[in-house]
């Protein structure tokens, strides 16, 4: 391997009832289909006494990640000096979680090591908002507008902040009031904070890049089992593309109506062990606490999203994900009457923002997308990647909450680790962040 690591009810199948009408379309249009069908390829030729699982670890292993379609969002890189105020309008305006951050000191002549020290992303910027609510101002750490130094001492407090975090009370959260968030776009530390600063605090993500050469199973085994949100690839000097678990999902919704997607596509969801949650596991808030301890909860238990439900605690109502802090950054005007932006206060006014913007009604806001046990994977694939949501949650017949099922989950359905296949690699290079589920 030449991996390498930087220390810094029913969804149609599109509209398309002739199964082999949309899969002769699909060939002639979709990259991704394109490489479904070399995965088919690669799977008729295998050995039949193989199982699913060993037969796709195979297929997978024989495709190099330069195969996989370029992605758009492999285009755009934030600057280091960019202040946290430029990254939130840069990620909103790209509709992206993440983006990976160059050195703006590094020379013209500078390898890809030297010339990226990290991914910034909606995540690590939420948790140092969260740090700021805190009604404790003697616990802040106010980053100096003349830089320098401000990066080390921010870093050097980086472990005592996440300690303080942890310990926000419900009550510290409560107080925090819609105008906050007002006052907090406006001021010179949001204005002038920059991702240099926050880089070696809170959730950083690690920069860990792969080469063309490298195979489609690391790919898959990074985006699940070691729980990378993306995977960016590498050429000689640059990021040439950035592979997510999003567009793995959407690789495989292409691929419907191929055998080896069928295969395992159409089975249950319990057949394959889904969900992986158990309801009493399933992190939730309630719609009258703060939205604050809905990124709180996110941020300590290693989430990406949870659920909203009613105080009774047995329905949902919606769901708040980590790039909704956008919502709060972005548009802070529509909860500058609220004395707390309770969860429910953020659902409906995020949703009534977005509509009278134009930009239509999304389910993670509007709505909890659910599906049932005995519903198929291929239904629950076709359903995340048409609505473009990174969790589906699985209720019962009355509507109570059963589990969750998030893009990573069925990744790690769709391949497994080889033994020793990173070897030790991973050991003492660089720790993975501990809520890197995020």
């Amino acid at each position: 391997m030449e991996v390498q690591l930087r220390r810094r009810e029913n969804i149609d199948d599109y509209g398309c009832n002739d199964q082999v009408e949309r899969l002769t379309m699909m060939e002639a249009s979709s990259p991704e289909a394109k490489l479904g069908k070399r995965v088919e390829d690669l799977w008729d030729n295998l050995e039949p006494q193989l199982s699913p699982t060993d037969k796709l670890n195979a297929c997978f292993e024989s495709i190099p990640v330069s195969s996989f379609p370029l992605a758009q969002a492999s285009q755009v890189e934030i600057r280091s000096d960019c202040s946290l105020a430029e990254a939130v309008s840069i990620l909103s305006q790209h509709k992206l979680l993440s983006a990976p951050v160059i050195d703006v000191e590094a020379p013209d002549d500078a390898t890809w090591i030297e010339r990226y020290i990290g991914i910034v992303e909606f995540a690590g910027i939420a948790v140092w908002i969260l740090h700021q609510s805190e009604d404790d101002e003697s616990n802040r750490i106010i980053p100096s507008p003349k830089g320098n130094g401000t990066a080390a001492a921010v870093t050097s407090n980086g472990a005592n902040l996440a300690t303080k975090l942890e310990s926000m009370s419900p009550r510290s959260a409560a107080m925090t009031s819609g105008n906050f968030f007002g006052a907090l776009t406006a001021s010179e530390l949001y204005k002038k904070t920059t991702v240099r600063d926050i880089s070696g605090t809170f959730r950083w993500a690690p920069f860990l890049a792969l080469q063309e050469t490298n195979s489609m199973l690391t790919v898959l085994l990074l985006l699940s089992k070691y729980k990378m949100k993306g995977v960016p690839v590498v050429g000689d000097a640059k990021v040439e593309n950035i592979i997510t678990q999003s567009a793995v999902i959407h690789m495989l919704a292409e691929c419907s109506g191929l055998h080896w997607f069928e295969n395992f596509g159409t089975k249950k969801l319990t057949e394959i062990g889904l969900p992986l949650m158990s309801p009493k596991q399933v992190f939730k808030v309630y719609e009258d606490e703060p939205v604050l301890q809905a990124f709180k909860l996110m941020r300590l238990k290693g989430v990406g999203g949870v659920p909203v439900v009613e105080r009774d605690g047995t329905k949902a109502v919606g769901n708040i994900s980590i790039r909704d802090i956008q919502f709060l950054l972005t548009a802070p005007e529509i909860y500058k009457d609220c004395r707390s932006i309770t969860a429910k206060d953020f659902l409906v006014a995020a949703k009534k923002y977005r509509e009278e913007h134009h930009e239509g009604s999304t389910p993670a806001l509007s709505g909890m997308i659910t599906c049932k046990k005995d519903d198929t994977l291929k239904k629950v694939i076709l359903t995340l990647d048409s609505l473009k949501i990174h969790r589906i949650y699985v209720v019962n017949e009355v509507g109570s909450l059963e589990g969750v099922i998030t893009l990573r989950d069925i990744i790690s359905r769709l391949v497994h680790e080889p033994r020793n296949y990173f070897g030790d690699f991973f050991d003492g290079v660089i720790p993975m962040p501990p809520n890197s589920r995020v």
